[in-house]
């Protein structure tokens, strides 16, 4: 995972960097100043002093919106490693508001949420994880194993049961079932038997009672 996070960082400097030189041509380069200043500071790791640049650039140019954006990913990503989940989720929600369309982002805050144990925003966050993308099976595999920990069976099932449909051999998903089913159960009292009937006392044919 540090690995495929290193390349993506990598990717972002490197468009980082572009857009700069870019931008030089244009008639902002206050804003390219700061930018690049952002951007150096950023490879250097000193994340506060990206963050400081970029958000002045953005405030001038809204171009650098994304590259603000992946430093506060890379300053979350800090944090979490740092277990400052905290800060970490602040930083995240701070990269969303740039770019809402990130599912990548929304990823990596559920993914601090989860450790943390706060299982009601790891709930939202997957859920719009799986409005943007309603057939990826890992998305609904941590939503139906959130449901299963709030007890809320029903939710569980009914996103195993997409999950099954999607991978049928998803292992996962499979014991989950058989787990649900098994509680399901468990905690379904008996039905009683009916009772018998009692039989009613015997008539005259003029609808007396017999004495």
């Amino acid at each position: 995972m540090k690995r495929s996070f290193a390349f993506v960082l990598i990717t972002v400097l490197a468009l980082c960097a572009s857009q700069v030189c870019q931008a030089a041509e244009k008639k902002n380069p206050e804003a390219n100043r700061l930018a690049r200043e952002g951007a150096e500071a950023a490879k250097n790791q000193d994340f506060d002093k990206a963050v400081d640049m970029l958000r002045k650039a953005t405030a001038m140019d809204h171009k650098y919106a994304d590259e603000l954006s992946a430093v506060y990913q890379q300053r979350g990503y800090a944090a979490a490693t740092d277990q400052r989940y905290g800060d970490a989720i602040n930083d995240y929600g701070e990269a969303l508001k740039l770019t809402p369309q990130n599912s990548r982002i929304y990823e990596q805050r559920a993914a601090v949420e989860m450790k943390i144990q706060d299982y009601e925003k790891a709930l939202g966050d997957y859920s719009e994880l799986i409005k943007q993308k309603p057939n990826e099976v890992r998305y609904l595999n941590y939503r139906a194993y959130i449901y299963e920990l709030k007890n809320d069976l029903k939710n569980s099932l009914a996103d195993n049961e997409k999950v099954l449909k999607l991978d049928p051999n998803n292992q996962d998903a499979k014991a989950r079932k058989q787990r649900i089913e098994q509680k399901i159960a468990e905690s379904t009292p008996l039905t009683p038997p009916p009772r018998t009937p009692t039989p009613s006392p015997a008539r005259s044919p003029a609808g007396k009672k017999k004495p």
